[in-house]
C-alpha cells in the first residue's frame, strides 16, 4: 500500500451477533495444517435428579440421593474457530498486546486503591 493511504473498515454484524464468555479453549492442527480451537465454558454440572429428606414442616433438608452421584464437570462448546498459521500469528501477536494492555491497567487500578488507603 503506498504511503500516506488512508483505508476504514466498516463492521457488520450478524442479527444474531451475541458475544459469549469462554473460561477454556482445546483444539490442534488438523490434517489441513490450519489451527481449530473450540471455545468453552466449564463448569459444575447439574444433576438429573434430586432426592430431599422433609421435616415435619415441609422443610427441605439434607440430599439423600442424587443422579448422577459423581460430580461431573462440563465443558460447554458453543463455538470455535480455524485459523491459517499467518491468521493464528496475527492473532497471537494481538493477543499479547491486549493482555499487556489489561496488566497495565489492573496496575494502575491497584496503585489508585494503594493511594486510597
Amino acid at each position: 500500500m503506498p504511503k500516506n493511504q488512508k483505508i476504514t473498515f466498516k463492521y457488520i454484524f450478524a442479527d444474531d451477533y451475541n458475544p459469549v464468555f469462554a473460561n477454556g479453549a482445546w483444539g490442534g492442527v488438523n490434517p489441513s495444517g490450519e489451527i481449530t480451537i473450540n471455545f468453552y465454558l466449564e463448569r459444575a454440572g447439574l444433576p438429573i435428579s434430586e432426592t430431599h429428606q422433609v421435616d415435619e414442616k415441609g422443610v427441605l433438608g439434607k440430599v439423600l440421593e442424587r443422579e448422577p452421584q459423581e460430580q461431573v464437570i462440563v465443558r460447554y462448546v458453543e463455538n470455535g474457530i480455524v485459523l491459517n498459521i499467518e491468521g493464528a500469528k496475527i492473532i497471537n501477536n494481538w493477543l499479547g498486546q491486549k493482555i499487556k494492555e489489561a496488566e497495565e491497567m489492573m496496575k494502575q487500578a491497584q496503585t489508585i486503591d494503594l493511594k486510597k488507603q
